[in-house]
Formats: C-alpha cells, structure tokens, sequence
C-alpha cells in the first residue's frame, strides 16, 4: 500500500493504525520509534486476545469516533485498512485522523469503494465522500484505484498492474498523502 520495498521509511517515526484489530498489524514495522494500534474495541482485544497482543510490540489504543486520545499532531505515519466503512461518523473519523496527525505527516490508506452498508459497515464509501472528508486537507502523493480482483485475491490488480475502475463500482482505492506543513 505504501508503494516501499521495506520499513525503512517509517525508521524513528511514530506510527498509527486506525482500525487495527486484534492481530498486530503494525508488527512488521520494526524501523518505527513506537507503534499504536487504534481501535474502538481495543479493550475487548485486551480482554480476549492478551497473551497474543502483548506480544506485538505495540500499544493497543481504545478510541471513540468522537476523539483518537491522542494529542495534535502526534502521528508521523497514520495507516487505515479497510476499517473507515466501519465507522458510524466518517466526515468525524476524518479530522479526528487530520489531528493526530503532524504537519507534514502521511496517511497511507486503503477504502473499500461502493461497498452496500450493513450493521457493521454503515458507510458505503465513494471517491466523492472521501475527496470532501479527507483528501482535500491534504496533498496526495499516490492514489490508486480498482475494481476487486478474483475471489480470494481481491488485492490482485494492485499488484500485477491491471487497475481498471468504473465510477460506481465495488472496487478498491488506496492513497498516500500528506498533511500541509
């Protein structure tokens, strides 16, 4: 996603991932000063998951919509897998992630696209609702778009270069951008 060979890019750094999820999924960036997974359930991951994400290496942060308890402009590097069709309030998550995040900072970040909302997905994501929430505060470096790949490699077309995407498609976008300084 990030468009890098390796995780020297991220070396001293502070990074975030919001909608972490219990499996450590900022395990492979060992270059990074510190490493916050952030998730609205990080307290239940503790609770059920303990012996498995003490071993991760990084911090397990319980967030709200409303507030990312973290202080402006702390995260050097704020990663998001399909975790923001999760949220009840996107336009909300957004700046949340516009504050946490430092001037001059990045966000590498992957939406599913057209997805149908359901219970726990309530948003169905456009390129339109993420320009007007997010990508407007900041200047994109990548942006790549597509439909799904074949079942059980839907992540396909990024990496054998056939991106092809229609407007209103389900599909998949991923950006790298950074915050103004």
């Amino acid at each position: 996603m990030a468009g890098e060979s390796a995780d020297d890019f991220l070396k001293g750094k502070i990074v975030a991932d919001f909608g972490c999820g219990p499996r450590g999924s900022l395990v492979w960036a060992r270059s990074a000063l510190l490493r916050i997974g952030i998730d609205v359930l990080a307290d239940r991951y503790a609770d059920e998951f303990t012996d498995i994400i003490t071993s991760h290496g990084m911090i397990y942060l319980k967030s709200t919509e409303n507030v990312i308890p973290l202080p402006s402009g702390l995260v050097d590097i704020m990663f998001t897998l399909n975790a923001m069709d999760h949220v009840d309030n996107f336009s909300n998550i957004c700046k949340e992630i516009l504050r946490v995040l430092r001037p001059g900072g990045e966000i590498i970040a992957s939406f599913n696209l057209e997805e149908p909302s359901s219970p726990c997905e309530p948003q169905q994501l456009n390129e339109n609702i993420i320009r007007e929430n997010l990508l407007k505060h900041l200047e994109v470096k990548s942006y790549r778009i597509t439909k799904k790949g074949p079942k059980g490699d839907l992540y396909a077309p990024f990496f054998n270069g056939n991106l092809s995407y229609e407007i209103g498609q389900e599909g998949f976008l991923w950006i790298r951008a950074r915050k103004p300084a």
